[in-house]
């Protein structure tokens, strides 16, 4: 028989190791080094092999502990290839070999693509380690927000990698495209900027923002719903093709939950949280969204050496994101669409002086997508065939 957890909580299948904590770039929408949290000038830059022979010793006894049958590792930063081939390597042998042979294991890396080489190519094809990059469209619009120390775009970089990763035989690697929404660029030029890659996802993040330090180009009293605008005219013409080649995760996760799928998503439903942060130093944290609230908002008080991981399910913090429905805000419990919106990111919800019982930020953007696409999955349903 499995063990259960901590007060009925779900164990962690996810794990975020911080195996680099500096970057190359400087985003000038980035939450680990913009947002007032300087947690990560007091840790080391690299996650020493201490630290990875730790972070792997916890994870397998966490697999063994719950009887799971298998367990996810994204590799992150920072910039995560900064730790080099040799390091990345380490870590998915040390991971491997930790593991319980009922427990298999999935590696991933989310890099912003400008140290891709066949370097690290020859390492994730070893370890079959998926790649995600990051990516903000078009040219143009990718080197407005995503520029390095100098002021210098990264686009030609990325460029340059993702031909690499993009060739046949290390296509099977790329997992997909990560893009956060800038409302003052073209939504379908966006669109196009990334399918040109053939991804096989892409992902829309909404910018970190929340009451007390609302969005850009969003006022929270304002009855006007930008990003939701912006997502359904991309929303329309993917819907309209005749053919799907490329997931959108944060539609998919909507038209899921709406058929009553049990979908796992950060940004909608009701799925309770299992996804732990190991930082470099082996402190564990919660998601790293958290820092653009306030500083010390994503930390547990708890670390891989002193403590085993299901400690961390008995935190308060971690029993509230698992929880649901009940830590929700009143006006959400109440709505109708509580079960897809799912009250919206955690960090989304913040307001000074009210903690995170509130709505998103953009609840009204979130309404308006999700009557949208429910029109239209119920207009496509009716059409004759």
């Amino acid at each position: 028989m499995k063990p259960t957890a901590a007060q009925g909580a779900l164990p962690f299948n996810e794990f975020v190791l911080k195996i680099h904590g500096h970057c190359n770039l400087a985003c000038d929408y980035c939450y680990i080094y913009r947002s007032g949290d300087e947690s990560w000038r007091e840790r080391p830059r690299v996650m020493s092999r201490e630290t990875v022979a730790r972070a792997a010793h916890r994870i397998a006894e966490h697999a063994r502990t719950y009887a799971l049958d298998r367990v996810h590792v994204v590799m992150h930063g920072g910039e995560p290839l900064l730790a080099g081939p040799a390091g990345i390597e380490h870590l998915a042998a040390a991971m491997t070999r930790a593991l319980p042979a009922t427990t298999s294991l999935s590696l991933g890396v989310q890099t912003n693509g400008t140290l891709l080489d066949k370097h690290f190519l020859q390492v994730f094809s070893r370890w079959n380690i998926k790649v995600g990059v990051s990516l903000d469209g078009t040219d143009a619009d990718h080197d407005v927000h995503r520029r390095d120390r100098h002021g210098d775009g990264s686009m030609r970089r990325v460029v340059d990698g993702l031909a690499l990763l993009t060739e046949d035989r290390t296509r099977k690697l790329f997992s997909g495209l990560l893009c956060t929404v800038d409302v003052t660029h073209d939504p379908l030029d966006t669109f196009r900027g990334l399918a040109r890659y053939r991804p096989p996802a892409m992902d829309f993040l909404l910018p970190l923002g929340n009451w007390t330090r609302p969005p850009p180009h969003h006022s929270p009293d304002s009855t006007e719903t930008p990003y939701a605008d912006w997502l359904l005219q991309i929303f329309d013409h993917w819907f309209d093709a005749p053919e799907h080649p490329i997931g959108i995760r944060l539609f998919e996760s909507i038209m899921g939950l709406l058929v009553g799928d049990d979908i796992p998503s950060e940004s909608v439903g009701l799925a309770p949280c299992r996804t732990l942060v190991i930082e470099t130093d082996g402190s564990l944290e919660q998601a790293d969204s958290l820092k653009s609230v306030y500083p010390g908002a994503a930390r547990l008080g708890l670390n891989i050496r002193d403590h085993p991981l299901r400690a961390a399910l008995s935190h308060p913090a971690i029993a509230a994101c698992q929880s649901g429905h009940s830590a929700l805000a009143a006006e959400c419990r109440s709505c109708p669409l509580v079960r897809i919106c799912g009250g919206g990111q955690l960090a989304h919800r913040y307001r000074a002086g009210h903690s995170f019982s509130n709505p998103s930020v953009y609840s009204r953007d979130l309404q308006k997508l999700i009557h949208h696409i429910r029109a239209r999955m119920v207009d496509a349903l009716q059409e004759p065939q």
